[in-house]
């Protein structure tokens, strides 16, 4: 069976990019990444989705983070944001599979103003 390469020097297709690990800087797992978000109009990516928090899926939130909050490290093969457990609990956060907010100027400008990042939309 061949395996079909997924991913560039530079890019990486969205189903990779689902089940990546994601740490802070301390070094501390906080979820992985449930899935891109992509905005149909202009084609940025808009959040990566990571889940947190929870036992065997109950009680587990979804945090959409801004695209740019994120940078890949490739010696922990995972994606690091800066952000301490504490300050990722106080972050806007989805109920799992529910993500009709997204999209919503208001519910977007909480966002990425919590994260002190560019709007994807400008």
């Amino acid at each position: 069976m061949t395996t079909i390469k997924t991913e560039t020097r530079r890019l990486v297709s969205s189903g990779e990019v689902q089940g990546t690990d994601v740490f802070n800087t301390q070094g501390e797992k906080l979820g992985s990444i449930d899935c891109v978000m992509i905005d149909k109009q202009k084609g940025n990516v808009a959040y990566a989705v990571m889940s947190f928090g929870g036992v065997l899926g109950m009680g587990e939130k979804r945090h959409p983070l801004p695209w740019q909050s994120l940078s890949y490290d490739t010696a922990k093969d995972a994606y690091v944001v800066r952000l301490s457990k504490d300050e990722l609990k106080a972050a806007p956060n989805l109920n799992a599979g529910d993500y009709r907010q997204l999209g919503d100027r208001k519910y977007d400008e909480s966002v990425y103003s919590h994260y002190k990042a560019n709007p994807y939309w400008l």
